[in-house]
């Protein structure tokens, strides 16, 4: 395997002026125009506020597919930077100022020194101890959350001041913070989609499949790694940053790694290792967990149940399904 192997420029297999290009390339801008004009089209402020949710938690479930997809690193600590984000624009709005020049920056900043932390001492391990590694972070973030009264309100969580920008009120309407959303939503996708189509997003795949390859050939997969690492948990603290502002309240549920698993399961369920994949599984799963929540409390069961059947049955996701119904519909077209 040679570096010129692993730079593969068009990695999906559409040649230009094809029915597949052309469908790949007008259904994502159909689906933007769709979330661009969203807020004027009548719709319910509960169903704005899911979308502004599925825009949000994507952010992190992103995030968490470029290390599982793209790298096959599983982490169960991912969530914890989410609502670290979230505590932290709490605890700088409170005690220093709302500005969002102030309390966005800062807490992104801070998810970022932590995970070059976390990952300097996770990424010396891989497989079932990299896991461990990240759930034990999880519920050390966890445990502080819930016995630092002083700091984080302890198990009764923190109340977030609405942001402010030069005084004024930022999100002074659901819309305004559903744009928002959106435009965190597209920077992360396009972010991501560079990076993954890149060279560095290449020798990622190709540390994923042999990592014992790569280091003689000229590669240092740690460093590799680390870089992923601190990147993905980056885009989960602009999520959760997002998140404080939307629910104006944090809690040490939104560290608990019950959370990092939902993202986890958001991420096999849409697809791993492909670029819609996460925000498809995070729309369905909010989607069912809200429609199912208001019929049952035992909605976290039958997610459960039919997560275990679908992954069963389709290993590679609703992407996954998706590309074999393709791929069917056009062996019979043929």
């Amino acid at each position: 395997m040679t570096k010129e192997t692993l730079f593969l420029r068009r990695p999906f297999g559409a040649s230009r002026g094809g029915a597949e290009y052309w469908l790949k390339a007008i259904v994502p801008l159909a689906l933007l125009a769709m979330l661009v004009v969203l807020p004027f089209t009548g719709i319910r402020s509960n169903q704005l506020s899911l979308a502004a949710e599925i825009l949000i938690f994507s952010m992190a479930a992103m995030g968490l597919n470029l290390l599982v997809g793209y790298t096959g690193l599983v982490s169960l600590g991912h969530g914890a930077f989410f609502g670290m984000a979230a505590y932290a624009t709490a605890i700088v709005a409170k005690r220093i100022s709302p500005e969002i020049l102030l309390t966005f920056p800062i807490s992104i900043l801070l998810v970022g020194i932590v995970a070059v932390f976390v990952g300097w001492l996770a990424l010396r391990l891989a497989g079932f101890y990299f896991l461990m590694i990240t759930f034990a972070f999880t519920q050390i973030v966890y445990s502080a959350a819930d016995k630092w009264q002083w700091l984080s309100g302890g198990t009764m969580g923190l109340m977030i001041r609405p942001a402010l920008l030069f005084g004024k009120p930022v999100f002074r309407s659901p819309a305004v913070l559903y744009y928002v959303a959106l435009g965190a939503f597209l920077f992360t996708w396009l972010a991501i989609a560079v990076v993954v189509r890149s060279p560095f997003g290449q020798s990622l795949v190709g540390i994923r499949e042999n990592p014992k390859r790569m280091g003689p050939i000229g590669y240092h997969v740690r460093r590799y790694k680390m870089a992923v690492f601190v990147l993905a948990a980056l885009f989960a603290g602009l999520g959760g940053a997002i998140n404080g502002q939307f629910t104006l309240f944090v809690s040490p549920a939104d560290v608990h790694w019950l959370f990092s698993g939902a993202l986890l399961i958001m991420v096999i369920l849409g697809g791993t290792g492909t670029l819609y994949g996460p925000v498809l599984g995070v729309a369905v799963y909010l989607y069912f967990q809200n429609w199912l929540s208001s019929y049952t409390d035992y909605w976290m069961f039958v997610v459960g149940a039919l997560f275990i059947v679908f992954i069963t049955a389709a290993r590679k996701g609703l992407m996954g399904l998706g590309a074999q119904a393709w791929k069917q519909a056009r062996s019979k077209g043929a």
